[in-house]
Formats: structure tokens, sequence, C-alpha cells
């Protein structure tokens, strides 16, 4: 499916941070990327997607979206919490 080359983890930093990562890939060869976010993150990696593709990339076309649901332990107390994930695939 993915690899680890061609996928931006979205998290806390600002958006056009992981606009331009994802800028770079797709200009360093790459026809496929994937732009991953857990939990709170995923509004920002959907605006990461909007941004490149009405922004900077007008060829390019969201592929797939994928989301789903994960379960995380927390190591402290042993408590399992879910978290939704999202995964946006983008390609020129």
């Amino acid at each position: 499916m993915s690899t680890d080359s061609n996928t931006v983890f979205v998290g806390k930093k600002p958006v056009m941070n992981y606009v331009l990562a994802c800028i770079t890939l797709f200009q360093n060869g790459m026809n496929d990327v994937v732009i991953k976010a857990r939990g709170r993150a995923i509004s920002r990696a959907v605006d990461v997607a909007q941004i490149l593709m009405k922004r900077f990339m007008n060829d390019l076309k969201v592929k797939n979206i994928a989301i789903d649901t994960e379960e995380l332990k927390n190591e402290e107390t042993g408590r399992v919490s879910n978290v939704s994930t999202i995964e946006i695939h983008l390609s020129k």
C-alpha cells in the first residue's frame, strides 16, 4: 500500500510545515503521497490536503481516504482509549 518514504505524519506543527513536506516529496519524484493523522490532528491533515490541492498543486487528485480507529494503551494507567485515524492518499 504505502511506504514510509512517501508518508507525511501530521502532528502539532503549523500546517505549512506539512504542506512543504508534501511539496518536497512530489518534487523529488513521488507520484503518490499519503497524509496520516490521529485524533485532533485530523482536521490539520485535511487542511494540508486542501491547501496543497487548491493553492500549490492544482493537478493533484484524492486517490483514497481511509478512516479507522486505533486502540491506544496508556503506559502509566493501563487504560485503553480509542483514537480516530485518517489516511489521505494524494496522486498527481
